[in-house]
């Protein structure tokens, strides 16, 4: 019989055989081992005491293997009393913050002349070190029912959509202490995909998690700091609406949500390899099949229980109520108030009053409002506009300009109603029409001239244009600038000429013909 080294079940048949009174050659003739090994066992248990009524325990049955399969140490080689004279620069390399791969640490001792096979120092760095190539992991155990989820992406295939080749991923969720896991189809990784996904899991398990474990996803993370983690604003708000906490775990660390991580290829593979969707849609009605049929109904291969039974009949009552209505999930950006007092926003204009012009704002916008903020104080509230439209608020400019800005035509007809009858009427006249904005700088021209020259002098001139039916600014202001050259010239020359009102700006009654003073008379 070939030499093998005993365990501990077959030195305790050998103690038991001894202490039934067997011989080391009735042991061997049994087959239970050879009779010069069963003769070192008998001759090790009398050493120890052992009697037909000892009691084998493990302590006695370690110490009877301890002296038999005892062995003498070995002197140490060459390669490791030289090794050992290196020992405090290995233990530093491998021990460093940033540790040297051990292929490293023999290209460097190489270097120094210390020449070693690759597999003595894996030995002496093993068996003197306590180093291995991957560090030991400490088996966490699973949270409460109903407190954790995780989360994560995977590629699991191509689809057709609109003529085109697209990338297809899943988002998986697997609920911790159940393993009951939900599986998403969808073609690209945003943040509002991700809230779609998140809501329809939240559906299809009937509750939500208190905590989510996602990966550092971009669409979720923006600083994936282990102590300090930065979300997205938009997922930040999506998890306050949903009372949902997250923890995302560390980068490079599977370990952190081992619950999904391991799932990522068994969805890929039992799921989606071999199969053909002519939609996004069908490939999710596909997945949410899969998820409850055959994934939930089977026996899971480390908690050896049925996933859906273990969430239907345990956590689901531990759960919060899922969602009644989608999230709207907003966006955020930064902008810059123009001196317009506009700030350009999914090419739409915001008004915003006159003490941000020039400053840069967040912008917070969601399918019915726009919110813009300067740090923590919300500077002014719009609701959304179609691209292309503005929504501007008068009060947002200073004082006198709103109208102008708002192109207010009633207005512009109030002011030139207060310098004049003819005036009004001009301007009345002027604006009237399907564009009246069109004409409004000519209305401002007009008013600034009756500021300039005086009102009755311009109320005059206008009621001359309206009875020729000429509507332009422009011979009035001619006139009134050629009258006020007239006056400074005669100011020189030390006479005073008043401006004249027009050719007919004289009484009625100075052209009658019959001064009778009753009517009918000759003429």
């Amino acid at each position: 019989m070939s030499f093998r080294e005993l365990t501990m079940v077959d030195i305790r048949e050998v103690l038991r055989r001894l202490q039934a009174g067997q011989s080391a050659r009735r042991i061997a003739r049994d087959g239970v081992v050879d009779r010069k090994t069963a003769g070192r066992y008998i001759e090790a248990a009398r050493s120890c005491g052992v009697g037909p009524e000892t009691t084998l325990d493990d302590g006695l049955v370690a110490e009877v293997a301890q002296r038999v399969q005892a062995r003498p140490l070995q002197p140490p080689s060459e390669a490791y009393k030289l090794l050992e004279a290196h020992r405090p620069r290995i233990e530093h390399w491998l021990g460093a913050e940033r540790p040297l791969r051990l292929v490293r640490v023999q290209e460097l001792l190489a270097r120094d002349g210390v020449v070693v096979a690759y597999t003595t120092l894996r030995r002496f760095a093993h068996a003197q070190l306590g180093w291995r190539e991957r560090p030991p992991t400490v088996r966490v155990d699973d949270p409460p029912m109903g407190e954790e989820a995780q989360i994560d992406f995977g590629h699991v295939g191509h689809i057709e959509v609109d003529g085109k080749r697209r990338k297809l991923w899943a988002l998986v969720v697997t609920l911790s202490a159940s393993r009951y896991s939900f599986v998403w189809p969808l073609l690209s990784q945003t943040t509002e995909a991700l809230c779609e996904g998140l809501d329809a899991a939240w559906r299809f398990f009937d509750g939500m998690p208190k905590r989510l474990v996602p990966d550092n996803m971009t669409c979720a993370i923006v600083r994936p700091d282990p102590q300090t983690p930065g979300l997205q604003r938009a997922f930040l708000e999506y998890a306050q609406a949903r009372g949902i906490f997250v923890d995302p775990a560390r980068v490079r660390r599977p370990q952190d949500k081992p619950r999904v991580e391991n799932q990522i290829a068994y969805v890929r593979e039992r799921c989606f390899d071999g199969e053909t969707f002519a939609s996004v849609p069908e490939a999710r009605s596909h997945a949410e099949r899969w998820c409850r049929e055959v994934a939930g109904a089977r026996v899971h291969g480390t908690t050896r229980r049925v996933p859906r039974e273990v969430y239907e009949s345990e956590e689901k009552s531990q759960m919060q109520p899922a969602p009644a209505a989608p999230f709207d999930v907003p966006t955020w950006t930064r902008a810059k108030v123009h001196p317009d007092h506009h700030v350009q926003v999914a090419h739409a204009l915001y008004s915003v009053p006159t003490a941000y012009l020039g400053q840069q704002l967040d912008v917070r916008v969601d399918r019915t409002s726009v919110r813009l903020y300067r740090g923590s104080e919300l500077v002014k509230l719009h609701a959304r506009v179609a691209p292309g439209k503005r929504s501007t608020d008068a009060s947002d400019y200073p004082v006198g300009k709103a109208n102008y800005a708002m192109r207010s035509v009633e207005r512009i007809g109030a002011q030139a109603k207060a310098r004049g009858v003819h005036v009004a009427d001009f301007v009345a006249r002027l604006l009237s029409g399907p564009l009246p904005w069109t004409r409004m700088r000519a209305a401002y021209a007009l008013l600034r001239l009756c500021d300039r020259y005086g009102a009755d002098r311009v109320d005059a001139l206008c009621a001359r244009a309206i009875d020729f039916e000429v509507l332009d600014v422009r011979p009035i202001e001619r006139m009134l600038r050629t009258a006020a050259q007239i006056e400074t010239q005669a100011v020189a020359r030390g006479q005073v000429v008043p401006l004249p009102l027009g050719r007919f700006a004289r009484d009625p009654s100075s052209f009658a013909t019959h001064r009778g003073g009753h009517e009918g008379g000759s003429r």
